[in-house]
């Protein structure tokens, strides 16, 4: 999309260089330096020249090849790839501080509206985008061949886990990671720590695992995309919580694939993961809160240290509930926007705290 872009600017296509490591013709290099040689051989001498590089990480040293075009003042470079393997390596210390990162998401709810062209109700389409995958490729499948959706969920996966963790990391006990994936699936949303899964695990299977391990599949996980680790954090305090984490899976129809739950089941901890997602597109570090004894769900920092406070609960209908989720807000003493996010219809303001409905708020401009 970039390069058409550039084209239709007025670069001229022999400005232009892109390579995918995953097509066959990329086969024939034999090292970067070959790739390299390649590509200063196929572009002008003079001018800004733009390089796309597509699965990166696929070459050998492919470090040395980034660095090698990153110290051209002539070159604008761009490279993707599928994990964080690209910034775990050597790549990260050879470029530290000279490069902008972009991590890309599945659809966000309004993405996911708009591939759908006014065909179906927005609240009908919120159902399903609880309950199904929000990868392009799958809604494009669910529109078109929808018994097709849980297969390519499945070969994802299934790449994601065999070939970018297993694969890369040499794991043997593939049967040991796939408890802790799908603990932690089970687990949105929830507070949780190693040694809780460690314990829970053994309990269950009967099996011994260390909290060791665990640590280190959560790595794995989180370098991989396929969690996102949230910290808590001290409202009162103004302090990271070091120990405990919640987490939360990059697409909830993978985690539909592996659980045996009804569309009904778990909704607030879906809804939860629906929002995160969001507060992280919309910028901002954001934290699950801790305020005494109560949660506030998610607390984002922004620039100059700007807060943002949420509450996320599926309904609030009745008295109790709508009062046990606005306590834990009005314990913040500070002036900052607090929000409560829920699937109710009314928008009001309660006391200085924003009720919204979330599917407003998603398709809301910010």
């Amino acid at each position: 999309m970039f390069s058409e872009y550039l084209l239709s600017d007025g670069v001229s296509k022999e400005q232009i260089f892109s390579l995918n490591f995953e097509e066959r013709e990329a086969s024939q290099y034999n090292s970067w330096e070959d790739v390299y040689d390649h590509i200063s051989s196929s572009l002008p001498k003079t001018g800004m020249r733009y390089v796309f590089l597509d699965e990166i990480q696929l070459l050998p040293h492919f470090e040395k090849l980034v660095d090698a075009l990153f110290v051209k003042q002539d070159i604008d470079l761009y490279i993707t790839g599928s994990n964080a393997f690209l910034l775990s390596s050597e790549l990260g210390t050879l470029l530290s501080g000279r490069y902008i990162a972009i991590n890309v998401h599945p659809f966000s709810f309004a993405e996911y509206v708009s591939a759908f062209d006014g065909k179906v109700s927005e609240d009908r389409l919120f159902r399903r985008y609880l309950n199904t995958s929000c990868f392009p490729e799958a809604v494009k499948l669910d529109m078109s061949s929808p018994d097709m959706v849980n297969s390519y969920l499945h070969s994802l996966y299934d790449t994601v886990v065999v070939k970018d963790i297993v694969g890369r990391n040499h794991l043997r006990k593939f049967d040991t990671l796939q408890r802790v994936v799908d603990f932690l699936f089970d687990s949105v949303g929830s507070v949780i720590s190693p040694n809780n899964i460690a314990d829970e695990l053994a309990r269950l299977t009967k099996t011994r695992i260390s909290h060791n391990t665990v640590q280190k599949y959560l790595r794995f996980f989180a370098e991989s995309f396929l969690i996102y680790p949230v910290q808590l954090y001290n409202i009162k305090g103004k302090r990271i919580l070091a120990s405990n984490y919640k987490y939360y899976v990059v697409d909830l129809g993978l985690r539909n694939i592996l659980q045996s739950n009804s569309p009904d089941a778990d909704l607030g901890h879906k809804l939860e993961n629906v929002v995160y997602f969001e507060l992280l597109r919309r910028g901002g570090m954001v934290y699950a809160g801790r305020t005494e004894n109560n949660e506030v769900v998610f607390v984002v920092i922004k620039a100059r240290g700007v807060r943002e406070y949420y509450q996320v609960a599926y309904t609030v209908n009745d008295e109790k509930t709508l009062n046990r989720e606005l306590s834990s807000l009005r314990k913040v003493r500070d002036a900052y926007p607090k929000y409560l996010l829920t699937t109710d219809f009314d928008n009001t303001n309660i006391d200085g705290i924003q009720k919204l409905n979330v599917v407003d708020w998603l398709l809301s401009e910010y």
